[in-house]
């Protein structure tokens, strides 16, 4: 089926042994070029955008007391937070600062359980 679109698009026809020879409308090509790259765009590119959004969302939201694993799977909490750096305490004694954008995960953000707690009181 492909390869007679790809036909069609190339000859004008629907494939086989035509009479016309190799003439055909240029339209065809074009249109086939246009579909290919409408394709290309929304399984790649549009995707590849909406998770690039998402993960600056996610490194926006990072604020202090935060639960969170780093790209390299270090987990930790957020002691301290900068322009683009964050200081993670992963043990006792043990402050890393790190980059923003090596945050992979927030496992427990301190905004979303000051909320829930907000939310618990009101309902009582």
């Amino acid at each position: 089926m492909i390869t007679q679109l790809f036909a069609y698009g190339m000859t004008g026809t629907t494939g086989g042994a035509s009479g016309t020879g190799a003439g055909g409308s240029p339209y065809g090509l074009i249109f086939m070029i246009i579909a290919i790259f409408a394709v290309m765009y929304f399984l790649m590119i549009r995707p590849q955008q909406r998770q690039k959004r998402q993960q600056q969302d996610l490194l926006s939201r990072v604020v202090k007391g935060d639960k969170i694993i780093t790209m390299g799977g270090i987990h930790g909490t957020v002691v301290g937070v900068k322009d683009t750096t964050v200081i993670i305490k992963i043990s006792d004694n043990v402050k890393v600062e790190l980059n923003r954008a090596a945050i992979s995960k927030i496992v427990s953000s301190k905004s979303t359980r000051t909320q829930t707690s907000t939310q618990e009181e009101a309902g009582k």
